[in-house]
């Protein structure tokens, strides 16, 4: 979309709080000079009744159908951040002849339907949708309120977003995969923000011509990573054809898989190339969690771990890494997941089939402080914020923090936060032994340039290798696993999260030449969300 709609959207707040001001001066005023006594109606307290319900809502649904956006945001109790948006559904949107039909109340919502027009510079469309609204009690007036959320206005409206029509920002586009076959939001509902943010970033320099489009724009501390998104058409622009790396087939196991768990996300690349074969995700908020997601992914760091172990001459995979059943340092103790037996003489391979966290812990004297941060953005090209894959991504951060997070870190907690994007290429490196950072478009198609690492030696790559496979076939991802053949490998994760019952779900793994990390917010272990997801993407293939 055109990007200078904005500006009426500052006076319709000056106005709304303007209007605000002088009534709660009004009300100070009456207050300090006496005039609220007895003789003042009694401040309500206490939830809404079905009167005041039903009254509140028909009143803001009037000035709303009206167009009179100062009285319609008056009614809520966020009167300056919903004239702000309804002004713009008024003045930035074009949207005409509003007739909303409320439908049946429970207690104090009230869902409702809205029937309009858009109409812009001759060009016309019907919009229809449907949304809901609650009442509230004011805290300090006591009045009836609509509780403000843009939602209110449109439900895919989030705080910061704004509704306008006009020529879109970029032409549209026809994505299609690695073959040829067209990938659409109708067919893969999950890659819809991600077409959205291939569109922004390539629909120029794919050939096409701009719409005329009400779309929302994108707002609040999320909006440089999240391109415009199309609520109507009213004029279609030409689409113009963009390759991919997806490959249609894993797109969709990928898709099928992340939908019967909540919250959750896939990426699977093919390790020869960096190539990007699936992205999937299935979350209320449609934030592509997959490539964007900030947050700690449990032992499955333990594979960048155990690659520092070996490459610092610390130990090898057939070498000690005891398992004793706690483990302190720095004053923080560690706890290895309930119910594993300890094992005083375990190698780093069976330790780390077991997911054991005592081992990685025993061993963080014998590390520096940056040794990790090193291995990571040296031998697996993390943290270093020059990925360029082709949309907005995170290219994870393996800070060098001292204290406990020292230990924490290695077990993938403390300060190291990931995206299952991050987690898959760290897999694709251990399957080649080479860092090929991710792409899911073409870099001839813009001549970007890739980041760069050093990768792993020949005896690192291949004893992670060792214990990844270990992992699958007879440690904690064999459940996960067991119905895959050919070259396989996996590591686990759960992460603990402050102020959560279950932790987070993690799980990467590669089957020949396709690696894939998956994680679910709230999943609980691994293997048992995160690792079937996995799965079923690598039995797909590439």
């Amino acid at each position: 979309m055109r990007k200078g709609a904005k500006a009426a959207i500052v006076g319709g707040v000056f106005a709304v709080m303007v209007g605000g001001a002088g009534y709660g001066a009004f009300n100070v005023v009456a207050a300090l000079n006496g005039d609220a006594g007895a003789g003042s109606p009694v401040v309500k307290t206490g939830p809404p009744d079905a009167d005041e319900v039903r009254e509140t809502s028909e009143a803001f649904f009037a000035a709303w159908e009206k167009g009179d956006m100062s009285t319609a945001a008056s009614l809520t109790d966020y009167a300056g951040q919903a004239g702000a948006v309804l002004a713009a559904y008024r003045d930035n949107a074009y949207i005409r002849d509003v007739r909303i039909t409320p439908g049946t109340t429970t207690g104090r919502t009230v869902p409702f339907s809205v029937k309009a027009t858009v109409e812009y510079e001759g060009k016309s469309k019907e919009l229809a949708y449907d949304s809901e609204l609650s009442v509230v009690r004011g805290k300090t007036t006591g009045k009836a309120l609509v509780d403000w959320e843009p939602s209110v206005v449109h439900p895919e409206l989030r705080d910061g977003d704004t509704l306008v029509t006009g020529e879109a920002s970029a032409p549209p586009i026809k994505a299609v995969d690695r073959d040829g076959t067209e990938l659409t939001e109708e067919k893969y509902p999950s890659l819809g923000p991600i077409l959205d943010a291939l569109r922004e970033k390539y629909g120029e320099q794919a050939g096409g011509e701009p719409g005329i489009e009400l779309s929302i724009r994108r707002g609040g501390a999320a909006a440089e990573d999240t391109a415009d998104t199309t609520l109507l058409t009213l004029a279609e622009g030409r689409a113009g054809r963009l390759p991919t790396t997806i490959s249609a087939g894993a797109q969709a196991a990928a898709e099928k898989a992340v939908q019967k768990y909540a919250e959750s996300s896939v990426v699977a690349v093919q390790p020869s190339t960096g190539e990007v074969l699936a992205v999937a995700n299935h979350r209320e908020d449609a934030f592509n969690a997959a490539f964007l997601g900030q947050l700690a992914p449990g032992s499955t760091m333990k594979i960048v771990s155990a690659a520092t172990l070996i490459d610092n001459g610390i130990t090898t995979a057939d070498g000690p890494a005891p398992c004793p059943p706690d483990a302190t340092w720095q004053s923080a103790t560690f706890h290895n997941l309930k119910g594993m037996t300890p094992n005083e003489q375990a190698t780093l391979s069976e330790s780390f089939a077991r997911s054991c966290n005592t081992a990685f812990v025993k061993y963080a004297d014998e590390v520096k402080v940056d040794s990790l941060t090193r291995e990571a953005e040296d031998r697996f090209g993390l943290g270093r914020n020059d990925w360029k894959v082709g949309i907005p991504s995170f290219d994870g951060s393996v800070p060098a923090s001292g204290g406990p997070d020292t230990a924490a870190n290695m077990l993938g907690q403390g300060k190291v936060q990931m995206s299952p994007l991050n987690m898959a290429s760290v897999t694709a490196t251990v399957v080649t032994g080479r860092f090929r950072q991710p792409v899911i478009v073409p870099q001839n198609l813009d001549d970007r340039e890739l980041a760069t690492a050093q990768g792993l030696s020949a005896g690192t790559a291949q004893q992670l290798r060792q214990m990844m496979n270990r992992t699958a076939t007879s440690g904690t991802g064999a459940a996960a696993m067991s119905k895959l053949s050919g070259d396989i490998g996996a590591k686990t994760g759960s992460a603990e999260v402050d102020g959560q019952e279950k932790s987070n779900s993690w799980f990467t793994g590669y089957r020949d030449d396709m690696a894939a990390a998956a994680m679910a917010q709230e999943g609980g272990h691994g293997g048992d969300v995160a690792g079937p997801i996995v799965a079923a993407v690598l039995r797909a293939g590439g």
